[in-house]
């Protein structure tokens, strides 16, 4: 996922935004993500993403989604239509991370 991309489809919170807030504020939970940038609060889907996001800046390593904003989206849509998530590394994780489900 590039920088400017959106992981917060509801609310347009983009990767850079969720970056420079953990970078500055390295909040102890994925939670505060929330609470400070409103990602997470609407449908919903992305709070994994976020929890997976948060993981990574704990372990230093660069927050990421190794996923197209075209395929998230697409994700997206059918957890609208279906409620159904993506397995686990659909979080970009590379086998070692915590579950995003």
């Amino acid at each position: 996922m590039n920088q400017d991309d959106e992981v917060c489809l509801c609310f347009h919170v983009t990767l850079r935004k969720i970056r420079g807030f953990l970078s500055r504020e390295n909040p102890p939970v994925a939670s505060l993500i929330s609470e400070c940038l409103s990602a997470g609060t609407g449908c919903q889907w992305c709070v994994p993403f976020l929890k997976h996001l948060h993981s990574l800046h704990q372990q230093g390593r660069l927050p990421d989604l190794r996923v197209s904003p075209e395929e998230y989206m697409a994700s997206r849509a059918k957890y609208r239509a279906t409620g159904e998530r993506p397995p686990a590394d659909d979080g970009g994780s590379d086998g070692g991370g915590e579950s995003v489900a």
